[in-house]
């Protein structure tokens, strides 16, 4: 078959169509005190529950370390957390972001002013990191809190238009 005039044109709309379709991507920010555990598990359940719509960040006001029982929980259910980071908020604060959810009452009252300042929504969740007891009795408080963000995460998805 020859090629037709055409074919360029096809194929750079096709490339163009491409693009935008990345460029589409929602951005979303998930923000806790620690970036430790809540928002560790957020970015986690997104990036699989968004089924790649989504470009997502997790950050802390005082970022620490991701803890090891969010991990163990999280690995339970078949994603792998293990190697996300525990960021900073201040490194997100020149980006904009379709939506910024904080996930503690601490991170609601201390976030800052981000560009364009997207949907400011708010889910209030206990902190598994403090939970105190056995290792049995913690990791209960963290699939409960895991299971809690993945029911929102779920519920906000469904709120979301569908390319």
């Amino acid at each position: 078959m020859e090629r037709g005039e055409g074919d360029d044109e096809d194929r750079s709309h096709l490339g163009f169509a491409i693009e935008s379709k990345m460029k589409e991507k929602k951005r979303i920010l998930f923000l806790c005190t620690g970036n430790s555990a809540r928002s560790q598990m957020a970015e986690g359940l997104m990036n699989v529950l968004g089924e790649g719509q989504w470009e997502v960040r997790s950050a802390g006001i005082f970022p620490s370390y991701v803890h090891p029982l969010a991990i163990r929980v999280m690995e339970e259910i078949g994603i792998d957390i293990s190697q996300q980071t525990s960021k900073s908020m201040d490194q997100f604060l020149g980006e904009e972001f379709d939506d910024i959810i904080t996930l503690c009452d601490h991170a609601a009252m201390a976030c800052p002013h981000f560009p364009g300042q997207g949907n400011r929504i708010h889910w209030s969740f206990e902190d598994p990191a403090s939970a105190i007891g056995t290792i049995e009795e913690r990791l209960v408080v963290f699939r409960r809190v895991r299971d809690e963000i993945k029911a929102k995460i779920e519920d906000f998805l469904k709120t979301q238009p569908h390319e």
